[in-house]
């Protein structure tokens, strides 16, 4: 009777959260800085880039870190903006699948999400190509739809010019008051340390994203606000 007079209640969805960490495996610092932002952080997830120097050190370190899903970063460029004609399709094709395949033999298993370094498989019209090549993994793809993603934690929002206010405590908070909604998210980021085998545009400004996402303060927002941090490897199983 009540729910005829009423309607039906239904409870609100929850509102998800993935925190991944992109480069994972570009260098021995990054590789650092990934892990302590998973063991002492909000970080949850993290990309691995199987052309970068510390990628076998990477997927090593993985095994350490059990709850840390970790996902295909397929990279064409690397920090020294190697030459790659996205227009070349089987050339996409074909380095797709050397780049599973790496993955495959460095960890073991296939990755439990995909995406790219300096989101190329969004530009030149590739986003319907890496759908049909990610669909039989049966796992996320950036921008598919399935996660909303937020990509404002990042420092050089134009290339070359630094503001450290864009990764701080504040702004991450600022995110998941303004940019999450139910269901679903990823807020990426870029964590690492100094180390020398990596140089990069975007350096110094990796310590200040370790500082950040390691702060207590965020774990207090995220319950504060009834965000459940999650990770790649859960939404499988949701």
């Amino acid at each position: 009777m009540l729910a005829a007079c009423f309607g039906t209640w239904a409870l609100p969805e929850p509102t998800y959260l993935i925190v991944n960490a992109d480069d994972f495996g570009a260098s021995r610092g990054i590789n650092e800085g990934v892990a302590r932002c998973h063991q002492r952080g909000v970080v949850t997830s993290a990309s691995l880039m199987v052309t970068g120097r510390g990628a076998s050190e990477a997927a090593v370190l993985s095994r350490a870190l059990p709850d840390l899903s970790v996902g295909l970063h397929w990279d064409v460029w690397g920090e020294d903006e190697h030459e790659f004609d996205l227009n070349d399709r089987p050339a996409v094709r074909e380095e797709f699948q050397r780049q599973l395949d790496r993955f495959h033999a460095l960890m073991g298993r296939l990755p439990t999400h995909v995406d790219s370094h300096r989101h190329a498989h969004r530009r030149a019209g590739l986003l319907p190509l890496f759908q049909e090549l990610v669909e039989p993994l049966r796992v996320p793809l950036r921008g598919d739809g399935r996660v909303n993603f937020v990509g404002g934690f990042y420092a050089q929002w134009e290339w070359g010019v630094t503001d450290l206010g864009k990764v701080s405590v504040g702004f991450f908070r600022h995110l998941l008051e303004e940019e999450l909604r139910p269901g679903w998210n990823e807020i990426s980021c870029h964590p690492g340390l100094s180390s020398p085998d990596f140089r990069s545009v975007y350096g110094a400004e990796r310590a200040v994203e370790v500082a950040t996402l390691t702060d207590p303060a965020l774990p207090r927002a995220l319950r504060m606000l009834g965000i459940k941090l999650s990770s790649y490897e859960l939404f499988a199983c949701a």
